[in-house]
């Protein structure tokens, strides 16, 4: 497995966790967060708000954080590298071309009727 799967399944938990943080919140204080007891326990927490706010910032950082390592660590078939490498070598070396010396077609030579 390579390291970019490695950050791809990564990114798709941190995605889905996200998600869940975002969908859990309500900016009226209307949302999930007031079935727990409004702001008074959720897993032991004190201000459901605070948390929520805080695990938001801290998976969308790490979703930033991710994505830049993982396209550092991306390594495509189709790099730019190898089609530049490509194109010089031809532009310094261009093919050449073999071709037969022109010779004059032989034609028998009939003599004139008149």
């Amino acid at each position: 497995m390579s390291t970019f799967s490695i950050f791809l399944v990564l990114i798709t938990i941190v995605c889905f966790l996200l998600i869940i943080v975002i969908m859990v919140q309500n900016p009226k204080g209307g949302g999930l967060s007031s079935s727990f007891g409004g702001s008074q326990m959720l897993g032991g927490v004190q201000k459901t708000t605070d948390f929520l706010d805080k695990s938001t910032w801290t998976l969308g950082g790490i979703l930033i954080l991710l994505v830049l390592l993982s396209s550092l660590s991306f390594s495509g078939d189709l790099n730019d590298n190898k089609l530049k490498t490509i194109d010089e070598a031809e532009t310094v070396a261009p093919k050449k071309e073999t071709t037969a010396p022109a010779t004059p077609a032989k034609t028998p030579a009939t003599p004139e009727k008149k």
